[in-house]
């Protein structure tokens, strides 16, 4: 089944990327206040207390954030002590993820982003300790190339993690009143990220069951996800709240 997946992600349209960036490259301005704030919430500790207990203890871990949007996970995890690397397709992102790390006062030695594809990376084999992703599968033309590139900059003993969630799906959610992380873009922008689900062969996929299916194919080891991850950190409904059910899906690199 991975191989015929595999076959359909090949056909998506050409232009995907560059509409994916361009959606995001709107949104930078107004993501950067949502993850400034986020970090200063109760959702950064909740965060902080789940992703630790994934993490080998006790050492500082070298970290690969893939599609690391406004820098979120660069400054909760550098604070904590790891050499946190964020990458993103989109240039505006980049900016304000450094802006981001600067403003909680992390040197560029303890995170840092730059622009890259989470499809194909730039990093030589067995870099990272740690690969982990926010929201970022869901927008990938190509995530079996995504989930074969990370396995090869892991190193052995690696883990991938990875939080996501079936956006398309819920995507009659975008413009529900119960949607609050999303209450103050405009409907033109909500359509315009409707419009990307439904171009992506990942948005008609039974996820993280195919998720792990491919991971298992890739050579991920122990590979395991939770589908109760995001009830235990959007309790509220408050501005970070989004009705989908957020997933964590985790696997190493034997």
């Amino acid at each position: 089944m991975g191989e015929l997946h595999h076959i359909a992600f090949e056909e998506e349209a050409e232009n995907i990327k560059e509409k994916v960036e361009g959606y995001w490259t709107k949104r930078a301005d107004s993501f950067f206040d949502l993850r400034h704030d986020e970090i200063e919430s109760n959702k950064a500790a909740r965060w902080t207390g789940e992703i630790e207990k994934l993490l080998p203890q006790g050492k500082s871990l070298k970290i690969l954030d893939v599609g690391c949007g406004a820098g979120f996970f660069e400054v909760i995890l550098g604070k904590l002590g790891h050499q946190v690397t964020g990458i993103d397709l989109t240039e505006e992102m980049i900016t304000k993820a450094n802006e981001m790390i600067r403003m909680y006062g992390l040197s560029s030695a303890q995170a840092t982003a730059v622009t890259g594809d989470a499809e194909s990376l730039d990093f030589e084999d067995e870099t990272f300790d740690v690969v982990i992703t926010r929201n970022l599968t869901w927008t990938l033309p190509h995530p079996v190339d995504a989930y074969r590139d990370w396995l090869r900059v892991l190193k052995k003993g690696g883990i991938l993690i990875n939080f996501d969630a079936e956006y398309a799906k819920g995507a009659h959610n975008l413009k529900s009143p119960e949607n609050l992380a999303h209450s103050k873009i405009p409907d033109s922008m909500k359509d315009e990220c409707h419009d990307i689900y439904h171009m992506l062969t990942i948005s008609t996929l039974d996820r993280p069951q195919w998720d792990k299916e491919i991971l298992l194919q890739l050579g991920y080891k122990n590979v395991t996800f939770d589908v109760e991850f995001g009830s235990r950190i959007f309790v509220e409904h408050d501005e970070f709240y989004i009705p989908d059910k957020m997933f964590c899906i985790t696997g190493c690199k034997a």
